[in-house]
This record gives C-alpha cells, structure tokens and sequence, in this order.
C-alpha cells in the first residue's frame, strides 16, 4: 500500500485505542513502522524519539534481535497450549524466575496477558481467597483518586477516572476512592511530606473503618502513580499502608503493570520503597513488548487455601503463559541481568531529573516529579497560585496544539489531562544523557510556543 492507502485504511478499519477517531477522517493517521534502539519511524522515514517506552513497555529498546529470535524458535517448537491443568517448559521457567525477584513469599504466579487482566485477576482472587477462609462479606475494594488500574469492568471499577468510568456504568459495585499521593496540590501537609504521607496513609483507614473493615478485602495501590502524572510516594507513605492492611486484615496489592521491570530501576517497584505486598500486578516490561504477557504474583499466604482439597480458582485466560511470551520474557529477564538495566536507571535517575527540571524556568511548567525513568511534569497558568487550564485551555493548548506540535518535533510522549493537565515521559531503560537533553530541548520549544496560545 501507498501512504495515503496505509492511511485511509487504518481510518476505514483499525478502531485505535482511546481515540477520538473523528480526528483523522481528513488527516493522516501517523503510522510508525520501525524501531531502532530510543527511537520509531514513521512510514516516511521521519523520527521520534520515543519518550515513553511505545506505552511504558519497551524496556530493552527497540530492534533487539535477539528477543525476535526466541520468538520465532520457540513458535517452532511450540507455538501454543494452554496451562489449563497443564504446563510447558517456558511458563514454568518464567513463573520461577518471577518468583525469585519478587520480595517475601510471593512464590505463585498466575498468568495474564496483560495488565488489566492481572488487576481483574488480583481482584477475583481476593473476593474467592476471603470466602474460602470463612470471611465471605470481604469482597469491597480501595484505591485512590485519578488513579488507572485497566479497562476491564473490575479494573475499571478500581480505576479513580470518572470520565473513562461514565460511558460503562453500572460498573462491579464495591470499589472506593481515597487521596492519592500529589504533594504538589496537597490539601494538607504540603511543606512537610512526612506528615503527608502519613495523613494520605490514614485515609485509607478512615475508609475501611467507614465502609467496614470485615466488608473490605484489598487495596490496590501503584508504587508511583501513573494517571495525573507520576506522584512518588512520601516517606513512610507504603510502611504505614502496610501496617493499616495488617491491621483490618486487608490484603495489600501493588499495581506495577507499568512501574515492574526496571522502570524505577528494580525488578519489582515494591522493593524501591521498602514494601511487601500480599500480590503484585505486572504485564507490559516483562517481555519490553515483544510479546503480549502478564501475571499475578501471589503469595503463599493468600495461594495456601487454593491448593487444598477441591478448591480451585475459577478463573484463566487462553493465551495467559503463552509460550512465546514467556519465552520472550526469559530472553527479556536474561538481557536485563547481562547490560545491567535496572542499576543503570539507578545510575541515571539523577541525571534525567535534574535535566527535565531545567523546564522550571518556563512560566507554563509548574512541577516536575516522578522516580527512575518516570516522570510527570505539570503544566500550570500561574506559577505562584498553581491555577491549572481551564476546560477551553485544555482543549485548545493540550489537545489543539501540543500532542501535534511534540510530534511534529520529533518527541513521541504523552499530553494528559487525567487530573491536571501533564506532560508523562518514560523512555525506554536503554536512554542515556544525550536522550535526556533530546527530550529537554524539544519540550523547551514547543512549551515555550505552547505559553503564547494560553
């Protein structure tokens, strides 16, 4: 096909994924062809970089021939079969290989194929966990504000975003909103992160004790939160957490679908602050997105009654542990520990922080935050007061002219207003200082022609 084809025909059939399609039906679709190391290009040669990892995935890069090898032996050899009461040797491998990264006794892991499976997963499982061991009325769940946990009708009840929510209602009852972690807008506390912490912390208990706590069953928290644009945690924040679970015997999931494999620079989010919780969500990293895939990982604790008797989890995927995916994400999980990818973002970190906080010298950045290769940067009216855009603004500046205008300037990220409005960056691990000034420079111009339309 032509270009012009290629385009016509993605508008006339390929339904995108959360896009206002009315968008291309007299412009072309962008359509990106190749990838080589940090950067994509489109079907006329043009490149990008690629500032947010494809979609927070593409750890390793792009153009690693060695994982389109494994995939193309393992599809020889085995190409598919299910592990419904059955098993192969690469989900085997992957299951015990996850295992040993993941912290405590998180020893069994149930395959997905991706993230918001893993959290409808994570979710089902602690409703049937609570019923087995004789504590039925368990079944409510608790998560925060703005906060993204999937599109599944679970998930997306879990999920904090009433705009995505609205078009799907009724969702699965049970789910509840606390704070999320933005010191930047805190309503309290905001010159002590401490203290914070501590009073974001508490919410959560002021929530089950509200709702009940031999009502509620989970809390499903990321480590840095992704929708409204990368809040870290505050010191102290997930110990607290941690204890309030305990407590109200409330099983405490870590949400890492996007921050998992190297994206803060450990294999697991959860040992970057210091946590362990009773299951943790993964997809997108373990494979750097060669291959579709995603788990679960329990601990022995909440698994035990699952493997007695006739128990059973009623509950799978047909493609969850599919043997190329897993095959890949060996091969993916190898690469890692051979270049050393997690300790290199924690080498770089730094460096990538203070050079995305040069912006501060713009008028329109008002916050930069995040942690590893993860950062938000809040995009603001009035720097003193904070304003945010209003409902025009964002129309118009975000969506009108800075999606298309970072493009264009060779920057493929993300413009989001799922909260107030943001710039989100997550390069692939591989990016190093002339990738972080690439990004910093093509920011600073189109930030800065993005203020004189405000």
């Amino acid at each position: 096909m032509t270009q012009k084809d290629l385009s016509r025909t993605a508008y006339d059939h390929l339904w995108m994924h959360f896009t206002r399609m009315s968008s291309y039906e007299n412009s072309p679709v962008p359509t990106i062809v190749r990838g080589e190391g940090t950067h994509v290009f489109d079907d006329k040669g043009k490149r990008y970089l690629d500032g947010l990892a494809g979609l927070f995935v593409v750890q390793a890069g792009h153009g690693r021939v060695e994982l389109a090898e494994t995939a193309l032996k393992q599809a020889q050899e085995l190409a598919f079969f299910p592990v419904w009461s059955y098993a192969h040797p690469k989900a085997i491998e992957l299951a015990e290989r996850l295992a040993g990264y993941a912290p405590g006794d998180l020893n069994k892991v149930f395959f997905t194929t991706g993230g918001g499976e893993a959290v409808e997963t994570a979710w089902k499982l602690a409703k049937q966990y609570f019923k087995l061991v004789g504590k039925p009325a368990k079944h409510k769940v608790i998560s925060r504000s703005l906060a993204y946990h999937g599109t599944p009708q679970g998930a997306l009840s879990i999920t904090g975003l009433p705009a995505l929510k609205a078009p799907f209602e009724p969702l699965v009852p049970g789910a509840h909103k606390v704070t999320n972690t933005n010191i930047y807008r805190a309503p309290i506390h905001g010159d002590d992160p401490e203290a914070f912490g501590r009073w974001a912390a508490d919410q959560i208990e002021q929530q089950i004790l509200f709702e009940g706590p031999d009502t509620v069953a989970a809390v499903f928290v990321e480590p840095v939160q992704n929708a409204g644009g990368c809040f870290p945690p505050p010191p102290g924040y997930f110990q607290r957490v941690r204890e309030i679970c305990d407590q109200y015997d409330v099983l405490l999931v870590s949400d890492e679908v996007i921050c998992a494999f190297g994206r803060l620079g450990t294999m697991f989010a959860c040992d970057k602050f210091g946590y362990v919780p009773d299951i943790i969500t993964c997809a997108k990293g373990m494979t750097s997105g060669y291959s579709p895939i995603g788990a679960t990982v329990v601990s022995d604790r909440i698994a035990e009654p699952f493997y007695k008797g006739d128990n059973v989890f009623l509950h799978g995927y047909t493609f969850g542990g599919h043997p190329v995916s897993a095959a890949v994400g060996l091969a993916n999980l190898d690469l890692f520990e051979r270049e050393g990818l997690n300790q290199h973002v924690l080498d770089n970190e730094g460096a990538f922080l203070r050079t995305l906080q040069k912006l501060h010298d713009l008028p329109i950045v008002g916050d930069v935050r995040g942690n590893g290769f993860f950062y938000g940067i809040e995009l603001v009216k009035d720097k003193n007061t904070k304003e945010s855009f209003d409902a025009d603004e964002i129309e118009r500046v975000l969506y009108g002219f800075l999606s298309k205008a970072l493009f264009e300037n060779g920057l493929y990220c993300r413009a989001d207003d799922r909260g107030d409005p943001v710039i989100q960056l997550a390069p692939p691990l591989i990016a190093n200082q002339e990738t972080f000034d690439e990004i910093e420079q093509i920011l600073r111009a189109t930030l800065t022609e993005a203020w004189t339309k405000l």
